[in-house]
């Protein structure tokens, strides 16, 4: 008897749901839900330019990137205090535990917040303590990576990582993000090398609005150990190439994809391509406050948009996603063990 399609998808949807999974491509500012902001704001006397959480929530209508990182910048500007960073991580680890994340390694932009005279030991510490009790309360293990907002001069990198590096023990590596159009990655060929000397993981945004040129940049300039996005490196064979043979994971946010109009439907992503390829690309959610949904959402939306896609597939992703972690072996091994189980079962 041929299984009805329903119930095949009903059993896909199962599977990706409870398989474990590692998020490697979160914006921790992009997880503030507009329930969080509003109480933020209010514990901190903020006022926001929206009467509710219903008129923030209908602005998150975006032509671009750059339309994004508008309203994305003004939801942060409630985060003022150590207790308003914790919270807002402790929320996304809530969520992310419900979606079987057993390993998360956050992206944080500390100039957004020091730029507006927020104390540097208050974003990190905060980070930090959520990160602590993720691993001890939830069993998910937890990291940071500081990024660079790359519209900023390369010298405002240099005075945030020195700003930093007192905490250095709290985080893993640093990235790249912010508007990517103009703002090559070699224009921070310098701190990253100085991150490099810190003994400190690199990883950059590139190749999601900028061409495949930004993503051979990040390589080889920046010498960057993943690359977050890069869905345009398929108009580049020899990068394509370079990309599989090395192995360099590509950290791909399927719903920001469309959300921010790199694609125009789900239906037309390339994640399938990229997985034929041979390229070690995961699944991540990116701002998911903002883009419509978390690491399942992401699963979901996009294996009902690709019939290729399937447990095949899954698999291929959450184990790509261990692999392309900065966590230790036995930690990968492990998790690579529940995964088996989980397609077992």
């Amino acid at each position: 008897m041929t299984p009805h399609p329903e119930a095949d998808r009903h059993n896909l949807h199962a599977l990706l749901r409870r398989m474990p999974k590692a998020e490697l491509h979160i914006h921790i500012e992009g997880s503030l839900e507009p329930e969080l902001i509003f109480k933020l704001a209010q514990r901190n006397g903020v006022v926001l330019p929206y009467a509710s959480v219903d008129a923030l929530r209908a602005a998150y209508a975006f032509s671009n990137l750059q339309s994004f990182l508008d309203i994305y910048y003004a939801g942060a500007s409630v985060l003022l205090t150590e207790q308003d960073f914790f919270d807002m991580a402790w929320a996304y680890f809530e969520r992310a535990a419900t979606d079987n994340v057993v390993h998360a390694e956050l992206f944080f932009d500390p100039q957004t917040h020091t730029d507006r005279g927020v104390p540097m030991q208050a974003v990190v510490q905060g980070l930090a303590r959520a990160c602590r009790q993720a691993q001890a309360e939830l069993d998910i293990s937890a990291a940071l990576i500081l990024c660079f907002l790359r519209h900023l001069p390369e010298e405002a990198a240099f005075a945030t990582l020195e700003q930093a590096l007192p905490w250095r023990e709290h985080f893993i590596g640093v990235g790249l993000d912010s508007s990517e159009m103009g703002h090559p990655p070699e224009k921070f060929a310098q701190v990253f090398a100085r991150c490099r000397e810190l003994g400190l993981h690199g990883v950059a945004h590139a190749g999601e609005e900028g061409p495949p040129a930004y993503i051979w940049s990040a390589l080889d300039v920046l010498k960057a150990e993943r690359i977050d996005h890069g869905v345009r490196c398929l108009e580049d064979p020899a990068l394509v190439q370079r990309l599989a043979a090395d192995r360099v994971p590509l950290t791909v946010c399927p719903l920001s994809n469309v959300k921010l109009c790199v694609f125009k439907t789900m239906a037309d992503h390339n994640l399938p391509a990229l997985l034929a390829a041979g390229l070690c690309a995961t699944v991540n959610s990116d701002d998911p406050a903002y883009f419509g949904g978390y690491m399942n959402d992401n699963f979901i939306a996009t294996f009902d948009a690709l019939p290729e896609l399937g447990a095949a597939q899954a698999y291929t992703l959450a184990r790509n996603s261990f692999e392309a972690s900065f966590a230790p072996s036995a930690d990968k091994a492990r998790w690579v063990t529940a995964l088996d189980a989980a397609f077992a079962a």
